[in-house]
């Protein structure tokens, strides 16, 4: 099973001197956000199999991140900000779905994942604004392994 992991690009912050006077799920893309969420886009449409299942946060910053791909995606709660690593991966059926999946999702949530499914030390893994992670599941001898395909940032495409 193939496993994309793809945080949002860079994203409003906060309305000034009041973070709470606005709704976390209504922040935008700004300009370099629009900007990351393409060059990634571009560059993920010809790697990504036409089969592929794609599931984004409610937020509107993983929504506008989402539609640089021009792909059909379905928005899941199951992904908002305050998501856990373990609705994560029943959403996505790891690793027993069949066709690859590409999630549009936050910090820490995806860094958690990353970390857990890549067994490191750490309890979260960084993940830049608009980069994304490629994971694989396979079975070696009778053993599950999860590997990195790729990791990839807007900045170097």
């Amino acid at each position: 099973m193939d496993l994309i992991l793809w945080r949002h690009a860079e994203a409003e912050d906060w309305p000034e001197g009041d973070p709470q006077g606005g709704s976390d799920l209504e922040r935008s893309l700004t300009a370099r956000g629009e900007k990351q969420a393409a060059r990634m886009a571009n560059w993920l449409d010809r790697q990504l199999p036409e089969g592929a299942r794609i599931f984004v946060s409610p937020a509107r910053r993983c929504e506008q991140t989402a539609l640089a791909l021009g792909r059909k995606y379905k928005i899941r709660n199951e992904l908002a900000p305050d998501a856990t690593v373990e609705q994560l991966l029943e959403l996505v059926q790891w690793p027993m779905a069949k066709s690859p999946i590409l999630v549009v999702g936050h910090q820490p949530t995806l860094g958690q994942t990353i970390a857990q499914l890549l067994g490191l030390q750490e309890s979260e893994c960084p993940v830049k604004k608009g980069a994304l992670w490629w994971l694989r599941s396979r079975d070696r001898e009778g053993h599950n392994q999860t590997v990195v395909v790729t990791v990839q940032s807007p900045e170097v495409l």
